[in-house]
């Protein structure tokens, strides 16, 4: 197999798993990074145009890290058509765009369609950014909206949600204290207006 076939792919990949971390919040500059990729074993089919990576795969790109069992990657004449992750579960990481916080995400099938901008988690998904997170059976993604949907289900349901209903939790986000001109938070003065 020549090798700029295998870079393509590489490429291919890196596209797709950084379209699954949700592309408006993802760090923009990992686009510009290598593609490292990892894995027991990659069965390429040039004729079908689908490749499979199985086996301890691992995927990183800048601040992006995957985690799966198996990938699948499906081309068509374009490039990317589409891609699934799965694993117990497949794992996702990435630095936010313009902040230090990460994006983590879960599920047993991340399915990324690139032809409708779309990321559908499957099975016990669950998306953490900073200290706020949603879980459910399903979570897409719509880039074209930017909207999610939370689906719930008996797939979801476990010891503490028996249910299976969408959990979320949204902390409060604290505003910074008023600073003055040089920059310094600002304290209250001894003795003017100070509450007894």
């Amino acid at each position: 197999m020549p090798l700029p076939h295998v870079n393509r792919l590489a490429l291919f990949c890196g596209a797709f798993l950084l379209a699954i971390t949700l592309p408006a919040l993802a760090e923009r500059a990992d686009r510009d990074k290598p593609v490292n990729l990892e894995s027991d074993t990659v069965d390429i089919n040039d004729l079908s145009k689908v490749s499979v990576y199985q086996g301890n795969v691992r995927l990183t790109q800048g601040t992006l890290m995957i985690t799966a069992d198996k990938l699948v990657v499906e081309q068509d004449d374009n490039g990317l058509s589409k891609s699934t992750a799965s694993g117990n579960p497949a794992y996702f990481k990435q630095k936010a765009d313009g902040t230090d916080e990460l994006i983590e995400g879960w599920a047993q099938r991340i399915v990324y369609d690139a032809k409708r901008d779309k990321v559908e988690m499957h099975t016990q998904a669950r998306i953490k950014r900073g200290q706020d997170e949603v879980h459910g059976n399903t979570i897409t993604y719509d880039g074209q909206t930017e909207s999610y949907r939370v689906l719930g289900g008996k797939e979801a349901a476990s010891e503490y949600n028996p249910k299976g209903r969408v959990r979320a939790v949204i902390q409060p986000k604290r505003t910074p204290a008023p600073k003055s001109d040089d920059g310094l938070p600002l304290k209250p003065s001894a003795g003017v207006n100070a509450p007894n």
